[in-house]
Order: structure tokens, then C-alpha cells, then sequence
């Protein structure tokens, strides 16, 4: 299981020893021994004896070959070995450097991280927390029993209509109190969780006034709702839920790409093309950083304040320090941005940026 704090960790951790970074994806076709071969191959690529025998030694004796892919980072110089495990799909490919390499971390926690999906009737609910694939928690809450009763029914005494004064309501009045229970118990369990998107399953005479009855703050993270079964299984609770949830992120994120572009073009509030991103960065001001997925791009760090930047240039502007040549600016962007305090958008299509320079950010300020 991979926690927010190992997130954190590895942000943290650096080191004058070059560090193995290790993306390993677990094709489902293929046997254990494949997958193997596979490893051995990627390793090869390596001139870092220890750590490339510590690699093995784990995969070796203590991996299971579960889940669909592995992270592994690796510093035999510190005594440095972390494995992660992981329940969604990851691109193999490793990488080497002075610091964990994070950046296929900002596609899982984009695409598959702080999930919150309740089914709703009209006498409970049925909650779940799904955070990278993994279900996380579960709970529900059951209101009183929703009874069916004669609407207007006749008396049985002769020339006397109409049914019992306060009954043809009754219904309507239980359910709704159900459903404001519901949605108070579901925001108090999205907060302990710290989810950040929300699903609701069930019919949409349910979901409807469910979704009115949340706290607004909930309200805005509702990205999808779906119909659904009360009984359904959690794994198909999850597999309907990404689905919904992967629709409404592919609007999401073009709505955000047209905000960006357009803040970028006004010269407030975004800014697009690598160098112009790179400088907010360093700044501080990224609320939100949108790549597409896969882009890299060398430049330069500076060893003094980390300053990143594609120019030649001979000192850092910021502090006069020397700079050195790096394979991949955007991965220091990401791992800045975390360490902000911001969020990654990870794109999977190209949805208006630039096809040379894939890459742009909301701004604080």
C-alpha cells in the first residue's frame, strides 16, 4: 500500500549517492517468469552493482507478483530500499539521480487518487474510499424504514372519503429525512478521508436530492453520478465509479486547459510554454501544473536554490550558484509543486497545449 506520507517521504529524501528509481508494470499475460525476464533487461541498463542486487534480492524473496505494477527506489550507498506496491497500472521505465524519481507518481494520484463514492436509496447509504485503486474504507448509515402506505385510501363508513389526515405524505417526509442523515454522514466520512472527488450511484430520484442535501464545499467536488444496484459488490462499485469518474475528468480537464489558455493569453491568473511554467515554479506561484503524460525535457538546475530553467546560462539569476545539466526539468517542476503545496494535472491527451511544449499552470496569484 502506498500512503500520502510516502508520497511525502520521498519527496524529501536526497542524496550525493545516485538513487535507483524503478517503475515496473505487471502485465496480466504474462507469467511470473516473464515478468522476470523482463526485470533482468531493464536492469541491465544499470552500472549500480549494489543496488541492482538488492532490486533482484527483493523481487527475488520477498515480492509476491501481486497488483499491476511496483515501484522501487533504491540507494545502497545510504541504506536506502523502498517498495510500493501498486493496485492500478504503471509504464515501466527507471531512472537514476540524486533524488526518487516522482513524476509517474502525479499520473496515479491524478488519475486514481481521494475517490469517494456513495450509492444512495431512500432509506440509507453505502460509502466507500477508493485512493489508487485500493479500497481504502467503507461504512454506511440506515435511516428508518420507508413504508408504503395508501395514498388517499377510502374510509369504510359509508358516504366518507378520503384516507388518515398526515399519511398520503408519510413517504416523501421519511425519505427525506433519510436522505439529509445520508448526506450529513457521508460529508463527516469524506472529511475524515480527505477525498477529493465524489461519486453518487443510484436512481436519480435518489441522487438528486442526496447531492442537494450535501454541504456546498461537497457539492462542488461531485464529478460524476451513476445508477446502481444497493447490493452491488465493491469491485463493481469501483469499476462503475472510475468509469463515471474518467469521463468526468476528461471534462474536467479541458475545461481547465481552456481556463489556462485563457488566463495565459489575458496575462493573468495562467501561463503556458515550458520556460515561462518553469519560472512560476520556482516563485511559488503554481496552484495547479498541467503536463500531458510522458513529457520530458533536459535543462538546467541550479545547485544553489534549485532554480530550473532550458536557458544556457552561466550563473543562477536568483543566487549566482553554478548550474548542472539535467535530463528532465519537468520532473523537478512536479516534485516543487508538491512540496508547494499545489496539485499535478496529468493530460493523456493534448487538449489545446502547445504539441512542442506540453505544459502550463494556474496561478495563486
Amino acid at each position: 500500500m502506498f500512503r500520502d506520507q510516502d508520497l511525502h517521504d520521498l519527496l524529501e529524501y536526497k542524496s550525493s549517492a545516485p538513487i535507483l528509481s524503478i517503475y515496473f508494470n505487471l502485465d496480466p499475460a504474462d507469467n511470473s517468469e516473464t515478468q522476470r525476464l523482463r526485470l533482468r533487461s531493464m536492469l541491465k541498463e544499470v552500472k549500480l552493482p549494489e543496488d541492482q542486487l538488492a532490486v533482484e534480492r527483493y523481487f527475488e524473496h520477498e515480492f509476491d507478483w501481486t497488483g499491476r505494477s511496483v515501484a522501487v527506489f533504491s540507494c545502497a550507498a545510504d541504506d536506502f530500499f523502498r517498495a510500493y506496491s501498486l493496485a492500478v497500472p504503471l509504464r515501466s521505465r527507471l531512472r537514476v539521480g540524486n533524488r526518487p524519481y516522482v513524476k509517474p507518481l502525479a499520473d496515479l494520484f491524478d488519475s486514481y487518487g481521494g475517490y469517494g463514492v456513495v450509492l444512495v436509496d431512500k432509506q440509507g447509504a453505502r460509502l466507500f474510499y477508493f485512493h489508487l485503486g485500493e479500497l481504502r474504507e467503507q461504512d454506511g448509515v440506515m435511516g428508518e424504514e420507508v413504508r408504503h402506505t395508501k395514498r388517499g385510501g377510502a374510509s369504510q363508513a359509508p358516504g366518507r372519503r378520503g384516507g388518515v389526515a398526515g399519511r398520503t405524505n408519510y413517504m416523501e417526509e421519511v425519505t427525506e429525512r433519510n436522505l439529509k442523515e445520508a448526506a450529513e454522514y457521508a460529508a463527516q466520512f469524506f472529511a475524515e478521508n480527505q477525498v477529493r472527488r465524489v461519486l453518487i450511484g443510484g436512481t436519480e430520484d435518489n441522487v438528486i436530492p442526496f447531492r442537494s442535501f450535501l454541504p456546498k464545499a461537497w457539492q462542488s467536488l461531485v464529478v460524476g453520478t451513476f445508477p446502481i444496484s444497493m447490493t452491488a459488490s465493491h469491485v463493481e462499485v469501483y469499476e462503475r465509479a472510475m468509469q463515471a469518474g474518467k469521463e468526468a475528468e476528461q471534462r474536467r480537464e479541458q475545461r481547465l486547459v481552456e481556463t489556462l489558455i485563457t488566463g495565459a493569453a489575458k496575462g493573468r491568473g495562467g501561463v503556458v510554454r515550458l520556460d515561462d511554467t518553469l519560472a512560476a515554479v520556482h516563485e511559488g506561484r503554481v496552484q495547479t501544473l498541467v503536463i500531458r503524460d510522458g513529457y520530458r525535457a533536459p535543462g538546467l538546475r541550479c545547485t544553489g536554490c534549485d532554480y530550473i530553467t532550458t536557458q544556457e546560462l552561466e550563473r543562477c539569476p536568483f543566487c549566482n550558484g553554478n548550474f548542472e545539466h539535467i535530463p528532465d526539468t519537468v520532473e523537478l517542476a512536479v516534485r516543487k509543486v508538491w512540496q508547494d503545496g499545489g496539485d499535478v494535472e496529468v493530460l493523456h491527451e493534448n487538449m489545446g497545449l502547445e504539441e512542442s511544449q506540453p505544459i502550463g499552470a494556474l496561478l495563486r496569484y
